[in-house]
């Protein structure tokens, strides 16, 4: 699945939404994480707060009836994109740090941490992490050996 620019476009408008609702200039509330739930039949993003109460709802038309055994795994970076693009506001947003992004499929089972807002931590995307072990072990094999 490739995806199109209408597609990062609903996104992103997803995440403005969500940042609409969570403005700098009042009080900040407390809230852990803003639950984002992708659905293959229906193409809905649909962002949740902690206690289950629908923040924004948006339909992916390309995301519509998609078959995709690795969807999730396809729209986690999608996703992460478009939150990168939004990082700087969402950083601000009136919640108490931490809170974190977090992607979910229909069944509220947590598929991916997409985005953590904190001042001492931060996630790093797992394909910048991909063979940092192996790397690591070679830097150690050859330090060793000299």
């Amino acid at each position: 699945m490739k995806t199109t620019d209408q597609t990062f476009q609903q996104v992103e408008r997803t995440i403005s939404k969500i940042i609409d609702k969570f403005p700098t200039n009042v009080e900040p509330t407390i809230l852990t994480d803003i639950h984002l739930r992708a659905n293959q039949e229906t193409g809905e993003l649909v962002a949740f707060d902690d206690d289950d109460k629908e923040i924004t709802r948006t339909v992916i038309e390309q995301w519509i009836n998609n078959q995709d055994e690795n969807f999730y795994e396809k729209i986690t970076g999608v996703i992460r994109k478009c939150i990168d693009r939004k990082k700087k506001q969402i950083e601000k947003l009136s919640i108490l740090k931490p809170y974190s992004f977090v992607l979910e499929d229909e069944e509220k089972e947590n598929v991916a941490e997409l985005f953590l807002v904190d001042d001492d931590t931060v996630i790093i995307d797992p394909e910048l992490m991909k063979d940092l072990d192996k790397d690591l072990d070679d830097f150690l094999e050859k330090l060793l050996k000299e």
